[in-house]
């Protein structure tokens, strides 16, 4: 009889301590491979960089994660419905990036319909903050009379950016941040994507699912190209008028 698969345990007094294998993560549930440390900037780094994240509840230990088959859009490449062409050639909103990542975090972890809670909490939102402050998490915002209706942030390491979450407080509002989000990463020749985890919501937008293996070939080459030094700034031709802008 084959051994049980058993969790490997992280030292939260060791943040260089090394992830098992994401050979090992569990199959159910998909991906599960490790449990406890901490997320000081140094883990985080590595941990995103050899395909891993990070996914609890507040009231969990911290839970990590390398799911398999893995979710990724190729930028440059999502998919445009109608609707969403219509809404980029309205041109009534502005779109710039870094501008507020703390709003953008915060409207992030705002509780969605129907739900009670939600799984970025303060020590979440605190690790990611420190990696925006050391220039490795960016933000990407949809605004509109000086109202922001949109938005979404992530990882950058090397050519891979490692989406976490989005919002959309009007029609097209996460769509809008996605696509110039795409059309900006294939402009600075990045590879990839994570969106980690398909729904049909990411596949409707042209997602695809990769087998772990190819992510992980894809990602030790990417993550290991020049990247782009933080905060950006968008560059693409985009709608930047002032009045949709914030007054700040």
């Amino acid at each position: 009889m084959d051994n049980p698969i058993r969790l490997h345990w992280l030292d939260p007094r060791n943040p260089d301590q090394p992830f098992p294998p994401v050979e090992q993560a569990m199959v159910e549930p998909n991906g599960l491979l490790a449990i406890g440390g901490d997320l000081s900037p140094s883990r985080m780094i590595r941990a995103y960089a050899q395909g891993i994240f990070p996914w609890y509840n507040p009231d969990e230990p911290i839970l990590w994660w390398c799911p398999d088959p893995r979710t990724v859009i190729r930028p440059g490449q999502m998919h445009v419905s109608r609707s969403l062409r219509r809404a980029i050639r309205r041109a009534d909103y502005a779109v710039t990036m870094n501008q507020d990542f703390d709003q953008v975090i915060r409207r992030c972890a705002a509780p969605r319909s129907g739900q009670k809670g939600t799984w970025l909490g303060p020590e979440m939102r605190h690790a990611y903050r420190e990696l925006h402050d050391a220039g490795f998490c960016q933000s990407i915002e949809i605004w509109r009379f000086g109202r922001l209706i949109g938005g979404l942030y992530g990882i950058s390491l090397g050519r891979s950016f490692f989406g976490e979450s989005m919002f959309s407080h009007a029609t097209n509002g996460s769509k809008l941040a996605l696509y110039y989000l795409s059309e900006q990463l294939a402009a600075w020749q990045f590879d990839l994507i994570d969106c980690q985890i398909s729904s049909q919501h990411l596949l409707s937008l042209g997602a695809e699912e990769l087998p772990r293996p190819q992510f992980q070939q894809i990602l030790n080459t990417s993550v290991r190209r020049p990247g782009r030094a933080g905060p950006w700034q968008i560059e693409i031709d985009c709608p930047t008028a002032p009045e949709h802008r914030p007054d700040y």
